[in-house]
């Protein structure tokens, strides 16, 4: 990114982050309080990407959603609280480290891939639509980013022979709660398509890879409830249904067969 001063509050994000991080695994009997601080250092590294999404929002006089660059900004906000709220649920550190990570790559991609801000937006993306098909989307992707790292987790307990079905229940549940914002994703985006274009669904390669996404999740969800005691193969699917879902994020950009679509990301 360029402009914006996205330099200033990518330096204080990535600095509490550290801070953070450093103080939470500091962590014993004597030092809890330690603990707690570094958990609010890195909060508040959340909260100013956070705040910088609104400033941008209110820089650009529009949603920070038009570019690749912007929904990682949104992917960058959303994969901590989910990866807060998985910690505070089931306890899992390494939760934690993985969605600030996880996050601090995506920030630092827009680091050193810059854009260049736009204020406008081509008439189709002037809709009500245009907001929550974002956010319920980057949200889908971020939740079921978990799930993916959930399902390699458990495969390496497998082969360790330390699984155990919490594992999977935490597999099951990110992935019921991915799906229902993947299908809203879907749905809002036919709504939208039908205000701006007049159908519901043309076939578009973007909206194909979405469908192709929404089969495959639904396949883990199926093998899940036909197959309850396979736990092997659920877990190969549900990894490997991630590298469809990134294709359609950003990969379809790079497809020949998309460079006419309209829903390839603007630069």
């Amino acid at each position: 990114m360029s402009g914006a001063n996205f330099h200033t509050f990518y330096f204080i994000i990535i600095s509490l982050w550290i801070c953070g991080l450093v103080l939470f695994f500091l962590e014993n009997k004597e030092k809890r309080k330690i603990s707690n601080f570094g958990l609010a250092t890195i909060a508040l590294g959340v909260a100013v990407v956070g705040f910088y999404i609104g400033y941008l929002w209110i820089l650009l006089e529009r949603p920070p959603m038009r570019t690749l660059g912007e929904t990682r900004l949104l992917y960058a906000l959303f994969v901590p609280i989910i990866g807060f709220i998985i910690f505070y649920r089931w306890k899992i550190k390494w939760m934690i480290v993985y969605s600030i990570v996880l996050a601090a790559v995506f920030l630092t991609i827009d680091f050193v891939m810059p854009e260049v801000f736009n204020k406008t937006l081509m008439p189709a993306l002037q809709s009500f639509w245009f907001v929550p098909h974002v956010i319920v989307y980057i949200f889908a992707y971020a939740i079921l980013g978990f799930s993916t790292v959930i399902a390699i987790w458990g495969l390496f307990l497998l082969y360790k022979k330390t699984f155990n079905t919490e594992v999977l229940f935490l597999a099951d549940n990110t992935v019921y709660v991915g799906f229902t914002f993947l299908t809203l994703g879907l749905l809002f985006g036919a709504l939208w398509a039908k205000e701006a274009w007049g159908n519901y669904w043309t076939w578009d390669p973007k909206e194909t890879w979405a469908f192709l996404t929404w089969l495959g999740y639904l396949l883990y969800i199926h093998l899940r409830i036909r197959h309850k005691d396979s736990i092997k193969i659920p877990l190969i699917v549900l990894s490997a249904i991630f590298v469809v879902l990134i294709i359609c994020w950003f990969g379809i950009n790079y497809l020949p067969s998309a460079q006419n679509s309209v829903h390839v990301y603007a630069n």
